[in-house]
């Protein structure tokens, strides 16, 4: 018998156990990818979707009468939508200290500066590259303008500018209106305005 037809014979063994090494391993794939489609696709209903389980055939169930989802009532409209009586709110909805206008600052020179600029003047950065220039808040009609106004322009846009009620919390808003204030003071403030000893140091410089 040649050696070509011993090295055949002692092969066949092995190609059959690959074979059925294979065989296993494709039935084992089709097994898994079946379950993952079976994840995929699972049991559930749609929207206004039918279900006779219950009396009045409707998947969605309506809210439980008298509960409110944790962390979502805002009863306070002053704070959580800047209006009092319809109307823009001519206060703030919690004192304003030295900690808040801090907070103003830092939150308006992250989101405020590229547009109104450090100063409030309307000439921040994308200004000079080119971007529509905003109002600057010393002109007299923002000057008069309430810090209710201020918090609804950052909640719900105006012209230009779009919503930042997604990017900014509540209380952030309010601080930043505050800061605003803080910016119109220091921009049109005069001597007078200046407490007396440090006006005295003023003086003398």
């Amino acid at each position: 018998m040649s050696n070509r037809k011993l090295t055949t014979r002692a092969a066949r063994p092995l190609l059959a156990a690959m074979v059925l090494c294979l065989m296993l391993g494709c039935e084992g794939t089709t097994d898994i990818e079946r379950l993952r489609q079976e994840m995929y696709n699972q049991s559930r209903f749609e929207p206004l979707e039918k279900n006779t389980f219950f009396a009045d055939q409707r998947a969605s169930r309506p809210w439980i009468k008298g509960t409110v989802a944790r962390g979502q009532l805002r009863t306070d409209a002053h704070l959580y939508t800047g209006m009092v009586n319809g109307k823009p709110a001519e206060t703030f909805p919690f004192p304003i200290t030295r900690k808040v206008i801090q907070r103003g600052r830092e939150r308006y020179n992250i989101y405020c500066t590229p547009c109104h600029g450090y100063r409030g003047d309307g000439r921040g950065m994308v200004v000079r590259r080119g971007m529509k220039q905003p109002p600057s808040y010393h002109i007299e009609r923002l000057q008069n303008e309430t810090p209710g106004y201020f918090f609804d322009v950052m909640t719900n846009g105006f012209g230009a500018m779009y919503s930042y009620a997604s990017r900014i919390k509540p209380r952030d808003r309010w601080a930043i209106a505050a800061y605003i204030r803080a910016l119109q003071l220091s921009q049109n403030a005069t001597l007078e305005d200046v407490p007396a000893d440090v006006r005295e140091r003023l003086e003398n410089e």
